[in-house]
């Protein structure tokens, strides 16, 4: 085949229409130098490729700051309700190349880039991805700020500025090592400092009841510096903030305590503090109930609270000299969303305020939370809901724990009364876990302190009503609600796939970009000859630049011909990248068995990080790799099947290898994944997902209709039923002689010749404590794979099952999901109205 075209080519050669924008190149050249000239050391001639990314990442930042301060003054005019998405995590990747396409600007940006004898695409390549996030949690927050501000909602998201993010991950043989991300060691072109609205943030101290009331009194002062990211929607003129808060020290931190010769280490000290701030804790689903987690919590929610209360007593009207006294109004105005419950100390907090600074009553005080708060849960594996030990609590937040004891004694006294006499059911609703250790359950907490409770997909959201939080469901049924995830279509279509984004644009016109629903107008088109091949050629175009991708980094020839089968995601146990291990062992031995017959070729590419405490899954990464050490060099196997593990995925990888993907693997198993939003980018890219009856998958189904899928394996009222019963590894292991063998040559060293009980701990998890039932599922996963492989060697009817896909994805854009918690949460109405530009007369 010939080169493909680079997306810059492709960009060169088609409008993606609107995408073009007018904007005048010479100006753009004109600021760049100036940028440039800043920009370069004086003693130094020559720039680096460094300079010129900063160069036109100023130059793209000034068209931000204009419709940035207009936005604000906007919204102190208009004083509309204001929405706070508290997040410990924004995953955000990189921002020059998103920011181009949401202001219209990418042509006319690699128009004067190449003008100026430069590649564009080099120097996006030299940003460094804002890795503030572990996974599905820190993407969505990043997701939901780009629909936020594209629907014109007042929205702030609040976080930490975290020094390092989540780790780096290098291969080095065939086993996870982790590399600090130290993302800031060159600058960051897209935050603000703020140093004019730095909090203290309190610690640890006594409380002391006064006759003016309760006091938190000998406290530790930490101070919150807040940085400030601009979040531009899609070409309407608003830009919305970002704000990260980062720990410093105050200057007297310490000193006071200072004797002679302590003046060095009171100094050194100022760490301690600083220390908060420093590093994302790299687990997904699994809580680590450290001191210092616990800090970075309650920091960004005290931090982030200060700031909401001193705009909801400036805001009126833009006039500065109004000032709004009385707080039962809130409500009315702020909208606190809690993603999951690591912002769950903002409950506590905000009593404290109103209670003991404010002076409110309690009952009002209550009432102003519970309707300001709202709580999204995101997971229901045991091991990730948080459980803080009391003593803890005692020693960092002594005010707080009195809170808590109070809200539970007032909560707890309310169930006594609905159920008399059922002692069980108060020890099971209690925000006071009692045991060896006694515990604060911060779900709990986050249940009764807000209005709205959500799951992030239909099933899921059925899952809570119907077991974890049953109890709570039958005493308040209206709190409980569904909001299905979903992704933005700026980045995660017209950003990495400009070349689908113009197939589509071509047949259906480009407001679907803001409107995803207008996609299903493709149905139209899946017996169009014309419309079949433009999707299919996109799609080798994608792959042939990914396989050169892969050469280059990982010297191993692809076949771009192949089925680009993909699994990435974070490593964990209910993910099960166990089984699809299996798939490939089992493929491989059948190739080996029979080497004359017709496969259809495959290049399997797994990737994700591992907690760096958790051994099985780090196991897990040493054995995918092994696989393919021994699968990539056998001359039998040729280029029929491949195995590659995608080092350091993260959100540009991501952008990468989605839209290359054939076929995109969601097999967890049933009732353990809440959602998935990977399974819906795969879907909007044209891969064909193959996956069981879990989170989000359930509804891509009903949206694409079921018989578009490869949908395989145990249905959640089958695992439920597995679970009474119980579940036997080994009789499938002696059942079923092809699983059988998989097993034995993983355990008997075939893929690690030189240690053979390497896998020991892998194999004896699988056979005699395996939550997660790999094998109950692999007959029918190896079944559907086969399938898989017989329609990818008919590749009409493939493409036309990916076009039914696309024209599914309309309810996955999170501008669907951020318009329903706007309408049914947080009491506001989305709106696509654009505002006036800075250079337009207002």
């Amino acid at each position: 085949m010939s080169k493909p075209l680079t997306d810059q080519e492709k960009r060169k050669q088609i409008s993606v229409r609107g995408l073009a924008g007018v904007e005048n190149v010479a100006d753009l050249k004109t600021n760049f130098n100036r940028h440039l000239h800043f920009t370069l050391v004086k003693d130094r001639n020559v720039a680096t490729k460094r300079d010129y990314y900063f160069a036109l990442a100023n130059t793209v930042r000034d068209y931000l700051v204009g419709r940035w301060i207009r936005t604000q003054q906007h919204y102190y005019e208009k004083d509309p309700k204001r929405v706070y998405y508290l997040s410990l995590e924004f995953y955000m990747g990189r921002t020059l190349q998103n920011t181009m396409v949401n202001l219209a600007l990418e042509n006319a940006c690699d128009e004067a880039t190449y003008q100026l004898g430069l590649d564009m695409e080099e120097l996006q390549d030299i940003e460094e991805d804002a890795g503030l996030g572990n996974g599905g949690l820190g993407r969505l927050a990043a997701c939901f700020l780009d629909s936020m501000a594209s629907l014109g909602l007042a929205a702030y998201g609040y976080g930490i500025r975290y020094e390092f993010g989540i780790f780096n991950q290098k291969i080095v043989s065939g086993w996870q090592v982790e590399e600090a991300d130290d993302w800031l060691r060159y600058g960051n072109p897209w935050e603000k400092a703020r140093p004019e609205y730095m909090r203290p943030v309190h610690f640890y101290g006594r409380v002391e009841h006064t006759a003016d009331g309760v006091k938190w009194v000998d406290t530790q002062v930490v101070l919150a510096l807040p940085y400030d990211t601009p979040v531009p929607g899609y070409r309407n003129n608003i830009v919305n903030t970002m704000r990260l808060w980062s720990a410093k020290a105050p200057c007297d931190f310490n000193l006071k305590d200072f004797n002679v010769g302590g003046y060095i280490q009171a100094v050194l000290d100022r760490n301690l503090a600083e220390n908060i701030s420093r590093v994302l804790y790299p687990n997904d689903n699994f809580f680590e109930g450290k001191e210092l987690r616990l800090k970075q919590e309650y920091f960004v929610v005290a931090a982030t609270l200060q700031d909401i209360i001193r705009r909801f007593k400036a805001s009126k009207f833009g006039s500065t000299e109004f000032v709004r006294l009385d707080l039962s109004t809130l409500p009315e105005k702020v909208a606190i969303q809690l993603n999951d419950t690591h912002p769950a100390m903002a409950i506590p907090e905000l009593m404290r305020i109103l209670v003991d600074l404010e002076k409110l009553s309690w009952e009002e005080s209550w009432d102003i939370v519970v309707h300001t708060c709202a709580y999204t849960n995101h997971t229901v594996l045991p091991e990730a809901l948080e459980r803080w030990p009391v003593d803890l609590f005692q020693n960092l937040l002594p005010r707080h724990l009195d809170i808590i004891y109070e809200i539970n004694r007032r909560h707890l006294e309310r169930i006594a009364k609905l159920y008399p006499g059922d002692l069980d059911r108060l020890r099971r609703m209690s925000l006071i876990e009692e045991g060896d250790v006694k515990k604060i359950n911060m779900a709990h907490l986050c249940i009764v302190g807000s209005h709205a409770v959500n799951g992030v997909a239909r099933i899921h959201s059925e899952i809570i009503k119907n077991t974890v939080f049953k109890d709570f469901y039958e005493v308040d049924p209206q709190k409980f609600q569904n909001k299905t995830n979903g992704i933005t279509p700026r980045r995660w279509l017209v950003m990495c796939n400009p070349g689908l984004a113009e197939v589509i644009a071509e047949r259906i016109g480009e407001d679907y970009i803001r409107d995803l629903d207008q996609l299903k107008k493709l149905l139209d088109f899946v017996d169009d000859d014309a419309f079949i091949r433009d999707v299919a050629k996109v799609k080798q175009e994608n792959k042939m630049k990914f396989a050169a991708y892969l050469e280059e980094h990982y010297k191993v020839k692809i076949n771009p011909n192949s089925m680009f089968d993909v699994h990435v995601k974070r490593i964990h146990e209910y993910k099960r990248q166990l089984l699809n291990c299996l798939h490939i062992i089992t493929l491989y031995n059948r190739i080996k068995k029979e080497p004359n017959k017709s496969w259809t070729p495959r290049t399997i590419m797994i990737g994700g990080k591992a907690a760096p405490g958790y051994h099985t899954a780090k196991m897990i990464i040493k054995l995918i790799t092994s696989i393919g050490d021994i699968v990539n060099n056998d001359p039998v196997v040729g280029d029929r099947l491949k195995v590659i593990f995608l080092e350091n995925y993260r959100v540009t990888l991501a952008e990468k290898v989605i839209p290359a993907s054939d076929l995109s693997e969601q097999i967890s198993t049933a009732g353990t994944e809440a959602s998935g939003t990977g399974n819906m980018k795969f879907m909007l890219n044209g891969a064909l997902t193959i996956g069981t009856m879990d989170g989000a998958n359930v509804e891509m189904a009903e949206e694409a209709g079921e018989e578009n899928l490869f949908i395989f394996g145990m249905r959640v009222d089958d695992v439920e039923a597995m679970d009474k019963k119980g579940y036997d590894a080994s009789s499938y292991y002696n059942r079923i002689p092809e699983l059988k063998q998989a097993m034995d040559q993983i355990s008997g060293g075939f893929f690690s010749p030189s240690q053979p009980d390497l896998f020991k701990d892998l194999v004896n998890m699988l056979m005699h404590h395996d939550r997660f039932k790999v094998f109950a599922d692999y007959e029918d996963y190896i079944k559907c794979q086969e399938k898989v492989s017989a329609l990818y060697k008919d590749p009409k009817e493939w493409t036309k099952m990916v076009i039914h896909n696309i024209a599914g994805c309309g309810k996955f854009s999170s501008d669907r999901t951020i318009s329903q918690y706007a309408r049914e949460i947080w009491g506001m109405e989305p709106s696509l109205e654009k505002i006036a530009a800075p250079d337009d007369p207002r």
